[in-house]
């Protein structure tokens, strides 16, 4: 079974359903899960700022939503009653998989679950894939979850009846 789960966040529905996942094993398994999430924008942030705003309110921004994401995460996984961190990552100059990565040689873990928006054609190729680099590059096991925003909620009232 795995004991240490790598869970990268974002605050989507799609994510929300990984995390969900990833509690439902780590609570049967009596493992832990490190939640990650990770801005790896900044440095074109810092570069270019076409909004006329200052490059340092943007990164705050950015901070505090990731802040923001994690908290809510962190909620859902206690009132799970899963053992579980967080992490807000910044990741400047380096890809998603490559921070992702790291996070799973500094946290030991075995697995790494993360939601997928699953598009397709044209949509994939202008918006690229997260959950693709992450899978070319996984130096551990990947489990992919996608879903509806209605089954993200719905999963994650049964995790929080299922602790009750």
């Amino acid at each position: 079974m795995y004991k240490r789960i790598l869970v990268p966040i974002d605050g989507s529905q799609t994510s929300t359903s990984a995390l969900v996942a990833a509690l439902q094993m780590a609570r049967e398994s009596a493992g832990s899960v490190r939640l990650i999430h990770v801005i790896e924008e900044l440095n074109q942030v810092i570069a270019y700022d076409p909004y006329g705003a200052y490059a340092g309110d943007l990164v705050k921004v950015m901070r505090d939503n990731g802040m923001k994401v994690l908290e809510q995460a962190m909620e859902v996984a206690k009132s799970a009653g899963v053992d579980a961190d967080d992490r807000l990552v910044e990741a400047a100059g380096q890809r998603l998989a490559e921070a992702v990565n790291k996070e799973v040689q500094g946290y030991h873990a075995d697995l790494i679950v993360l939601g997928t928006h699953g598009r397709r054609g044209i949509g994939r190729v202008l918006l690229g894939s997260g959950a693709e680099q992450i899978i070319r590059a996984a130096q551990v096991p990947v489990l992919v979850t996608r879903g509806s925003e209605e089954a993200a909620i719905e999963s994650a009232k049964k995790v929080e009846l299922a602790s009750a």
